[in-house]
């Protein structure tokens, strides 16, 4: 019985790319101020969380001076629901008003007097 020689699954620069994006991961965000490092795929209340327990009181600092990915954070609204709310809200407003702007709406039209008349039919004789 011969055994098969396995071949790696992965080559040494592949490995290399891996282990760098790896560490880049880890350290995706780093505080400011006492420089811990938090995962790439942690959220801003949970970097508002640290800022909040570990600074607020004894460094005086702000969030953004820990995260500056906090600059657009709201405390009150971790997941973003009240702002894209009002995005929504200012994008329609925007949007009525440039349909208003730009000719006005059917009704206006059929205001002025544009209507469909009625197609004739024409009948065909047999001759």
């Amino acid at each position: 019985m011969k055994h098969k020689q396995i071949t790696p699954k992965y080559t040494d620069e592949e490995r290399k790319a891996a282990s760098a994006k790896a560490a880049k991961d880890a350290a995706a965000f780093i505080c400011g101020v006492c420089k811990q490092t938090f995962m790439v795929n942690a959220r801003p209340p949970v970097l508002y969380l640290h800022w909040k327990s570990k600074h607020e009181d004894k460094d005086q600092c702000t969030p953004v001076q820990c995260f500056p990915q906090l600059a657009d954070f709201d405390p009150d609204d971790p997941k973003g629901e009240k702002k894209a709310k009002a995005d929504a809200e200012k994008k329609k407003k925007a949007a009525a008003k440039k349909k208003k702007d730009a000719g006005g709406d059917l009704g206006d039209l059929l205001d002025a007097g544009l209507s469909m008349g009625k197609k004739s039919k024409k009948k065909f004789s047999k001759k």
